[in-house]
């Protein structure tokens, strides 16, 4: 199995009409309509390349706001997690920038109407089989790990997408679990959330993972945020040095009838215990960097509200 990691822009003018591509078929009919963008360079924000890939796919310079939504394919062995950005154009089109595609502003009905990727369903927020949703129809496979090899003078490399959630009850307390000694920032406090397993889509695997290591049935909320980190020296799990390039999709969720946190996932695993804390109390733990970021853009006391 193969995972891989892209992001797209949404891009609408005055009109609601989504910037669009497809390839140039010299006598044949159009190819389906794309949302322009494609996979990340290893090491590069995903924010950083939806702008970098619009303005290759289009030729269109655009300023990429925040992520709308994170969504999954799954085919012929390949999963893709991807994220969609709002984004708007600055300048442009540069002529000739794309010899093989066409751009073209479309109009949403126009779109659902003529075949499209399934990005492009997730845009207009249409029904698409092709989307990956639901856990029961993943197989079991095992979750993207780095590199056992690499060549000779090259530093191996290692990607993983995973999704998140900042889980609040309704009396405002947030649910955080401990990184197992032995795994990287193991002692520190995490949000719940690890690896998208093949065929899942990152809502999905929030909830599953929520439950794994909390054992809370959790309402997956909004998308809050989209972080990226590299590590160019981390350790892999055979001691060898990895470079190392993680994204994370951070979700709002709510526990609607909070139990006491347990960790139900095997043991072994990367989360040694889970708790519920006040807020008061988070100034005396040892956090994770995505608790912190994620503390930044999350009211605690709005998304309780919400439970």
């Amino acid at each position: 199995m193969q995972y891989r990691i892209a992001a797209y822009g949404e891009v609408r003018d005055e009109n609601g009409r989504v910037l669009l591509t497809r390839r140039k078929r010299a006598g044949r009919e159009a190819g389906p309509w794309h949302l322009p963008g494609g996979l990340i360079d290893h090491g590069e924000p995903p924010k950083r390349a939806a702008g970098r890939l619009v303005g290759e796919h289009t030729g269109y310079e655009v300023a990429v706001g925040a992520p709308l939504e994170a969504v999954a394919v799954a085919r012929r062995g390949v999963h893709t997690n991807a994220i969609v950005y709002a984004a708007e154009v600055v300048s442009g089109p540069e002529a000739d920038f794309a010899e093989h595609e066409a751009a073209e502003w479309v109009d949403p009905a126009r779109a659902a109407a003529e075949s499209h990727s399934p990005f492009v369903s997730a845009c207009l927020g249409l029904a698409d089989d092709r989307l990956a949703g639901r856990v029961d129809k993943a197989p079991q496979e095992a979750r993207p790990v780095p590199p056992t090899k690499a060549k000779k003078g090259r530093r191996r490399r290692g990607q993983r997408f995973g999704a998140y959630g900042v889980v609040a009850d309704g009396a405002g307390r947030i649910l955080l679990a401990r990184i197992a000694e032995g795994y990287p920032g193991g002692g520190t406090w995490h949000l719940p959330g690890g690896g998208v397993d093949f065929g899942e889509s990152p809502r999905a695997a929030v909830a599953r993972e929520i439950y794994e290591e909390t054992g809370q049935e959790a309402l997956v909320g909004d998308l809050l945020n989209v972080t990226s980190f590299r590590h160019r020296r981390a350790i892999g799990p055979e001691g060898y040095p990895l470079d190392w390039h993680g994204v994370r999709a951070i979700y709002s969720a709510t526990v609607p009838d909070p139990s006491a946190a347990v960790v139900v996932e095997a043991a072994g695993g990367s989360t040694s215990e889970s708790r519920w804390w006040d807020a008061a109390a988070l100034d005396d733990l040892p956090l994770s960097a995505a608790v912190e970021d994620a503390l930044q853009v999350v009211d605690l006391k709005n998304l309780a509200a919400q439970a």
